[in-house]
């Protein structure tokens, strides 16, 4: 059975929950991450959640996001979240959003509640999603996905919607963003 890390406010792990189990009324504060793929030409890959997901099934959110295992550090999850969703290997990963970090309630009133570091990467090519896990994707140019987000005329996760604010300060240009040391990660989520 999956399982996720459970943190105390420090970002240090504390215990393990049931992935199964943890998302509820009151989720307990746990770790995740969330990737952004984009094409060289500045086009984000964007996946449609499956459609019997515990948490916002079918929205559209940005390319992966998932929970590292217990003892797993955040970039090695990152890569094993691309193959079993996406089909994707050898994608290189640069940490942006080290700290990120938020809560959201679904209107059943199923809680999210992650600090959930953000990678950016770089793909030149279609993935082949995992139907149990993506139910669609679509390739978007970020200078267009950017104002409609936070127009909020672009429905997406409330946790991409989130990120993209905070990705939007950094630069216009995803390849210009700075890369983040992982010594500034959530301590269990670093290497």
């Amino acid at each position: 059975m999956e399982q996720v890390v459970l943190l105390d406010e420090s970002g240090t792990g504390i215990g393990v929950a049931d992935k199964a189990h943890v998302h509820h009324a009151d989720t307990p504060l746990h770790l995740a991450f969330s990737s952004y793929l984009f094409s060289p030409d500045g086009r984000l890959l964007l996946t449609r959640r499956a459609l019997h997901k515990k948490t916002w099934p079918g929205v559209w959110t940005n390319s992966c996001c998932g929970h590292p295992a217990p003892g797993e550090d955040a970039a090695s999850a990152v890569a094993r979240r691309l193959a079993d969703e996406l089909g994707l290997t050898g994608v290189r990963l640069d940490l942006v959003l080290p700290t990120f970090r938020y809560r959201a309630v679904m209107e059943n009133g199923v809680v999210e509640n992650e600090m959930c570091p953000v990678f950016r990467g770089r793909l030149d090519h279609d993935p082949t999603p995992n139907p149990d896990e993506v139910d669609d994707f679509e390739w978007v140019p970020w200078s267009d996905f950017v104002p409609a987000v936070l127009a909020g005329v672009r429905p997406i996760s409330p946790w991409c919607a989130l990120q993209v604010e905070e990705l939007a300060t950094l630069d216009p240009d995803p390849w210009t963003w700075p890369v983040a040391p992982t010594t500034s990660l959530p301590p269990a989520a670093r290497p």
